[in-house]
């Protein structure tokens, strides 16, 4: 279910969802955009990266669904160049993460964004802990965490103050 509808279009018209789809496509593009922007490789495959940006501007402006798209097939093409072995797990781990930070969010309240990035932050850094132990073990997994914790506190940071941009920005097209 979206987050918003655009005003004066029933939200089942053809027109309604061709403009759904097209902002997933958007938003997902944004996502493997940001996350191919600055990418930092680490020891253990991974690397730092930039999209957890507009995974969260995605989720907290649009909602759990654009979030979910977004950041799962986002970040997951993202993966696809260079380090495929995290695809799946990030489709999953990022989509997930996305849901749940718009799931949570509430567009009158940045207090309610803050948790969202923190509740979808502990998501993404479980779920990439969990696929490195399998990966590597334990120990390479524990290393990774530091990196996923500064990942997701500038993904919060910046995204969240864009987010309430632009949600000021967007009454005249939308409708929450």
């Amino acid at each position: 279910m979206p987050f918003f509808r655009l005003r004066g279009m029933q939200t089942n018209s053809t027109k309604a969802k061709l403009i759904q789809i097209s902002l997933w496509a958007i938003m997902a593009a944004l996502v493997c955009a940001a996350t191919l922007l600055i990418r930092i490789p680490n020891p253990m495959g991974g690397y730092f990266n930039v999209g957890d940006v507009m995974i969260f501007v995605s989720a907290l402006t649009f909602g759990p669904v654009v979030g979910g798209i977004a950041g799962g097939i986002g970040s997951s093409l993202a993966d696809l160049i260079g380090f495929p072995v995290f695809a799946v797990p990030t489709l999953i781990i990022k989509g997930l993460e996305g849901f749940l930070a718009g799931l949570i969010s509430d567009r009158r309240s940045p207090f309610r964004d803050i948790i969202a990035v923190t509740v979808a932050g502990i998501e993404m850094i479980f779920g990439y802990f969990i696929t490195e132990v399998y990966l590597w073990g334990i120990g390479a997994a524990l290393l990774e965490i530091p990196g996923n914790i500064g990942q997701i506190a500038i993904g919060g940071v910046v995204g969240i103050p864009i987010a309430v941009i632009l949600r000021r920005r967007l009454p005249e097209i939308i409708e929450t």
